[in-house]
């Protein structure tokens, strides 16, 4: 299977084997970054991603069917990021996918992103239904009873901003170079997090949904009060902010469990996936709250976290085993529930929470 991921500001290409005992096999995994594109502007600018895409799409794909040493008539089907993302990345991923399929008499499959992610354990770890699936990046933020292929149950979202962009945010209003969420966790180390007191959202709700948009007004309302802000101050501020976010994640993810064993049973392990859970301070914080519900923590290596094509592949080569093929008027999608049922609250709909 080859797998095209273009929905943000990586572009990505991967061909992914699996065996008829339901492993599977990375052949090649190849990503490309746009962050040096982006650096100035301090976050991803949509026109420039699409464009950057167009640039070596092709050359990428090309690259990785060579690493996996494959030709395209050994492609059982190929495999494209459809959505949610944006559009013009992901048109461009989608468009590709559909010209290999045409030119090489392939079945082409469109994935959803989220699904993909929610998937990749059973790459990994070849893990079993059903999983609680914690997924948090620079667009999502969301609990996922992960039941079986295309078989999704959302237990808690974002209200406003997803965790990543949180993250990104506070690193920009701090002054710290962009990809900010790597920068905030590196200065909260030599933080000092009880020095402000930042709130807890949510903490103790019944539901497992997230709110991280006033926490995030509560860093830029303290870094104001500071006359002239030392590395000193945005070591401590980062370290505050990122212990609020690990006490509220934790609260939250224990309510999504118990919602979670109501509704399912016990999960066969909690998964965490998204490029925030390269975050260590918020692996640990995710062990802890797997054995305090007594489960396991099952994380992807961090290059398998963020967004990459082998995700893509793998997710497409799940669906084709049960016959999920799609035709040629596949759409790209700027937004795509996972959860076909899930409905965003209407304060917040108009929010990157429905994505």
């Amino acid at each position: 299977m080859l797998g095209i991921e273009t929905t943000c500001d990586e572009t990505a290409a991967a061909v992914v084997a699996r065996m008829a005992d339901g492993s599977g096999q990375i052949l090649s995994n190849i990503v490309r970054s746009q962050i040096a594109e982006h650096a100035a502007y301090g976050g991803v600018v949509p026109e420039i991603a699409a464009r950057a895409h167009v640039d070596v799409l092709d050359s990428l794909i090309d690259a990785a069917m060579r690493e996996a040493g494959v030709d395209y008539a050994d492609l059982d089907a190929v495999a494209a990021a459809a959505g949610p993302g944006l559009i013009g990345g992901v048109i461009v991923g989608l468009t590709t996918a559909k010209a290999i399929a045409l030119v090489h008499d392939t079945p082409l499959i469109a994935v959803n992103h989220l699904e993909a992610h929610a998937l990749t354990p059973r790459l990994t770890d070849h893990l079993a239904f059903p999983y609680c699936l914690f997924l948090a990046s620079g667009g999502h933020t969301q609990i996922v009873a992960v039941v079986g292929v295309g078989d999704y149950v959302r237990l808690g979202t974002t209200v406003d901003d997803a965790m990543g962009e949180a993250f990104d945010k506070v690193a920009k209003m701090l002054g710290l170079p962009y990809p900010g969420g790597p920068q905030v966790e590196r200065a909260a180390k030599d933080g000092d997090a009880a020095r402000f007191a930042f709130p807890r959202p949510m903490l103790g709700r019944a539901d497992a949904n997230f709110s991280l948009s006033g926490l995030k007004t509560a860093v830029r309302n303290e870094a104001s009060r500071i006359e002239s802000v030392t590395p000193k101050d945005i070591s401590d501020l980062c370290a505050g902010f990122q212990a609020a976010v690990l006490e509220s994640t934790a609260d939250r993810l224990s309510v999504g469990l118990k919602l979670f064993r109501e509704q399912f049973g016990g999960p066969t392990a909690l998964v965490a996936a998204g490029g925030v859970a390269a975050n260590q301070a918020i692996r640990a914080a995710l062990d802890d709250v797997a054995k305090a519900a007594g489960t396991k923590l099952v994380m992807p290596p961090p290059a398998l976290c963020t967004d990459n094509g082998a995700m893509i592949a793998w997710a497409g080569a799940e669906r084709l085993v049960l016959g999920m093929i799609d035709g040629m008027d596949s759409a790209p999608r700027a937004r795509w529930l996972l959860d076909a049922n899930a409905q965003v609250p209407k304060k917040f709909s108009n929010t990157r929470a429905g994505f």
